[in-house]
């Protein structure tokens, strides 16, 4: 039976990962890989051997259709992302959408993803969020940063490395001062670093240490 699985898999720690998604990994037809010399690490670690297929944000305009009429012959793939849950900031929306246009099944298994542990880690209210996941880099941005200082619900969101200084900067410019976030850093890694406070106390503490890392950053919502 056709089938897409979606596999969630480590943000860090290889543990990460379930004993379903290890099985699915290793009885699937083949598996749809961001990079296939990271998935190759995760299988050496939990001794998976299966067939790879690129499937990245720079191809996936281009193989979705092919890959469509293979799934559509009776294949079973298992789609995978560096890190994480496909779909979420990572390739893979346009092949589960192109799979139900299609009349292919397809599962999502539950697991690893950056912004659970971040947003339950900072101590922000988390019954209602927003999850806005990476900014823009040029358009656009200062629209999408103006909505996180009006909204009054949790806001996460991913930073780069080389931007996390300019992010807090411009959100100092339209938060109020009182407005507190936490900084993830390397979650579920040796590093793991979780750094609370305003704008201004944020700033200081990332202008003074090293920026390494991947990063979440969870927003206060705006008081009532």
């Amino acid at each position: 039976m056709s089938k897409l699985i979606v596999v969630p898999t480590p943000i860090g720690n290889l543990e990460d990962i379930t004993l379903r998604a290890i099985r699915i990994l290793g009885e699937a037809d083949a598996v749809l890989a961001e990079d296939t010399r990271t998935t190759k690490t995760l299988f050496q670690a939990h001794g998976i051997d299966n067939k790879l297929i690129s499937y990245h944000q720079n191809n996936e305009h281009k193989v979705v259709d092919r890959l469509v009429e293979e799934l559509k012959s009776g294949l079973t793939y298992a789609l995978v992302s560096d890190a994480g849950t496909p779909g979420i900031s990572d390739p893979g929306f346009l092949l589960v959408r192109a799979c139900i246009q299609n009349d292919i099944e397809v599962e999502c298994l539950p697991g690893a993803t950056a912004f659970v542990p971040a947003l339950v880690t900072s101590g922000f209210p988390s019954e209602k969020f927003v999850y806005e996941g990476f900014l823009p880099h040029k358009k656009g941005r200062q629209t999408r940063i103006q909505r996180i200082a009006d909204e009054e619900r949790t806001v996460v969101l991913y930073e780069s490395p080389h931007r996390l200084l300019k992010a807090l900067e411009q959100l100092k410019e339209v938060l109020d001062e009182d407005r507190k976030l936490a900084v993830c850093r390397e979650l579920s890694k040796k590093f793991e670093e979780v750094v609370r406070g305003n704008c201004v106390e944020l700033i200081n503490h990332f202008t003074h240490n090293p920026i390494k890392g991947e990063f979440v950053i969870v927003v206060e919502g705006k008081n009532k």
